[in-house]
């Protein structure tokens, strides 16, 4: 019995006897787990509404995966990066390459090809695009300790967004508290972490104010891996009418990163935290300055309050300086969006219908300069001058209709999507070059309600993710190599299909397995065209080549064993293979010849995606004292092996992490404390936690995160 095999029947064992354990009561009683009673990695069904999916839905009414994680779920927990607060979440495989500010995030293979940044997952602030018009998207400004709910929407939402096949993260800013507030907070931890900030909240009648500043500061396990923070955010909301809102956000981050690179397989298994020669006599680094500031109107109107109209509008400014070998870069750009939904509920021959329609666009613009590096300063010597201009504008139309009994439901669903691509040679304006892509992808989907905590779901669409700015680099031997951009490449295309079932189980009659938490799901995805890097006189470049058939199953279950006590289960398995591939490469022999060859990589496994990935957990809450709780948590996890190319020339050995943590909380009238410390990577294993695909010089390893001691003390004042 392999262990996929195993996993399977352990996790549908105790889902089962959960059940059977409520179920058997004469007096049991199936219904919904409300919001306050949940600290774990939970999948609400019922009283959370959820608006990442473009409508106010119940996560029961949604017919497809969807994770909601509250901060109560990781207020014990260290808050450095993303992966430390969505790692339980089944489909969802981060590899942090340095902290938080240069994460990989993957959902079902879509992220799992970019070396830089995020791609192929919508990554939004207060339902606000913090992707790039392209698609591209860094996370400097989200700050966990702002962070009021995380929505995460797994699998196909191309048919709800623009460039978003993999699916979409939504991080909401902490504005829904009922009290005044102030809170100050401290994390200290090895290798010279340090954060500390303040955040308060005040709230009137008719107004509620929230801030959150963070410094942050990280010497990094590895040389020359160092980076600080200063992260500012704000939300103001008042309430014009009796059924409208309207809030205020912004943000700002100014921090810089240095880059220790990747190694090579001897230089990895020699000394796994070294850094790179080049990125050190370089000073590679990274300084970032960006912010935004957006509006947001929402009304409900009509005779039951059945319509509600939402218009939001944004304004952002980016600044990046990217010092590289013999390169020091500089990006000034400047964008303007917003977006505007319509939603009408309504009747038709007496089922309940919801229609939606909506629209977005994003425009971006600014200069972009390159200079050369003296050992990592700015030389004098300009060598490309480029106005870049990249936008895109969407509209979009759902309709959600019950077709029986309050139980089964259609959504139908579709999005016109047109992104633009312009760039000015301010050096050679006969080299000035366009591309534009265009699409429409349509889904549809069923969702049936066994009980009114349990569903069943499947859906069916189609997704397209134009190229990015990076992909769009022109190589020497393309149909036209005197262009600016590639003008060979197009958009990926895919297919994607997915049948799943989820729900919440509490009886607070029974004494063990009080409760059931729990979401399964499978999928296939056929992705055409997919967008895949190659090699040209030792430059990597994009083109079109693969078909990928993605085939997966995702299983979350979190259950109340007894009072206190909760295990947690979450478990993907990936089979994602090429089903066609050829790749090129043109290089220069000895005489001077270019030369071109070509690889059938057809049956291949995808790299950078673990077949299996495992998450155990256990914690426990216990309150001591009338005024004090405690909390202990363990995790483990285990991960597969992963290629590090196309090619499967070499795989990454498996691993198995065990993380602690220990909490306490204490009460003192409106006065709280709350002290925490735990260590990850308790056994200290030495692994490959990123890496960068594809490496044409073979530096393909960045060693993970080694045995780390952290603490964080935070008091909390409410008035």
């Amino acid at each position: 019995m392999n262990l996929f095999t195993r996993i399977v029947l352990l996790s549908f064992i105790l889902f089962v006897y959960s059940f059977s354990a409520i179920a058997q009561k004469k007096d049991s009683v199936l219904y919904l787990i409300p919001i306050d009673q949940i600290d774990s990695i939970k999948y609400e069904t019922d009283e959370v509404i959820v608006t990442g999916t473009r409508t106010n839905q119940k996560i029961i009414d949604i017919p497809y995966s969807v994770v909601r994680i509250s901060p109560t779920q990781f207020k014990f927990d260290r808050k450095v990066s993303i992966s430390d607060v969505l790692n339980a979440v089944p489909g969802v495989f981060m590899q942090s390459r340095y902290g938080n500010h240069d994460v990989r995030i993957s959902i079902r293979g879509f992220g799992s090809r970019s070396n830089t940044g995020i791609r192929g997952v919508r990554i939004l602030l207060d339902g606000i695009p913090e992707s790039e018009p392209d698609g591209q998207t860094r996370i400097e400004s989200i700050d966990f300790n702002s962070i009021g709910s995380i929505e995460i929407v797994k699998g196909n939402s191309s048919s709800l967004y623009t460039n978003a096949p993999g699916g979409v993260v939504n991080f909401i800013n902490d504005i829904n508290f009922s009290k005044s507030f102030v809170t100050q907070f401290n994390d200290i931890g090895s290798y010279g972490l340090r954060r500390n900030g303040l955040k308060f909240g005040v709230r009137t009648k008719n107004y509620g104010l929230l801030t959150t500043y963070t410094y942050h500061n990280y010497d990094g396990y590895r040389p020359h891996s160092s980076d600080y923070w200063h992260i500012l955010n704000t939300v103001l909301e008042t309430t014009p009418g009796d059924n409208s809102n309207l809030q205020v956000l912004g943000y700002l981050a100014t921090g810089t990163i240095r880059l220790p690179g990747s190694l090579t397989k001897a230089e990895f298994d020699a000394d796994p935290y070294q850094a790179a020669k080049r990125e050190v006599d370089w000073d590679f680094r990274r300084i970032s300055k960006k912010g935004r500031v957006g509006i947001r109107f929402t009304s409900k109107f009509g005779e039951d309050l059945n319509q509600e109209i939402e218009i939001t509008g944004y304004g952002t400014v980016k600044y990046f300086e990217r010092v590289a070998r013999n390169s020091y870069r500089i990006f000034d750009r400047y964008g303007l969006g917003g977006s505007v939904k319509f939603a009408s509920k309504s009747e038709i021959f007496d089922h309940s219908n919801t229609f939606t329609m909506g629209g977005d666009l994003f425009y971006q613009t600014g200069p972009i300069s390159e200079f050369n590096s003296i050992g990592g300063a700015k030389g004098d010597e300009l060598l490309f001058y480029t106005d870049e201009t990249v936008g895109n504008t969407g509209v979009y139309l759902l309709n959600n209709l019950e077709l029986y009994n309050k139980q089964l439901f259609l959504l139908l669903s579709g999005r016109y999507d047109y992104v633009y691509f312009k760039q000015i040679n301010r050096l050679l304006g006969v080299q000035n070059d366009n591309r534009t892509f265009s699409d429409f992808t349509p889904k549809f989907a069923l969702n049936f309600k066994l009980t009114p905590s349990i569903a069943v779901y499947s859906s069916f669409g189609y997704s397209f993710d134009s190229p990015a700015g990076n992909e769009l680099d022109n190589f020497p031997t393309s149909s036209d190599p005197g262009a600016m951009m590639n003008p060979d490449l197009k958009p990926q295309q895919s297919t994607n299909f997915e049948l799943g079932i989820k729900g919440n189980i509490l009886n607070h009659t029974s004494e063990f397995f009080t409760s059931a938490l729990f979401e399964f799901t499978f999928f296939n995805t056929i992705v055409k065209d997919e967008i895949v890097p190659f090699e040209v006189l030792g430059n990597s470049y994009f083109r079109n080549s693969a078909k990928t058939n993605r085939m997966g199953f995702e299983a979350g279950l979190t259950t109340e064993i007894f009072n206190g006590l909760k295990a947690i289960i979450s478990y993907t398995f990936s089979d994602f293979n090429y089903d066609n591939y050829t790749a090129i490469s043109i290089a220069i022999d000895t005489l001077g010849v270019i030369t071109t060859s070509s690889d059938d990589f057809s049956g291949n496994v995808v790299p950078s995606v673990p077949k299996h990935n495992l998450l155990l957990g256990l914690e426990y809450t216990h309150q001591l004292t009338t005024n004090l709780n405690g909390f202990v948590k363990a995790t483990y996890q285990n991960l597969s092996g992963m290629y590090v190319n196309d090619a499967n020339s070499s795989e990454t050995e498996g691993y198995q992490i065990l993380n602690s943590t220990l909490g306490f909380e204490m009460f003192l009238g409106n006065f709280n404390i709350l002290l925490s410390g735990g260590v990850n990577n308790l056994l200290d294993q030495k692994y490959v936690g990123f890496i960068n695909i594809n490496s044409s010089n073979g530096r393909f390893y960045e060693t993970g995160e080694p045995q780390t001691f952290f603490g964080s003390l935070k008091f909390n004042y409410v008035f």
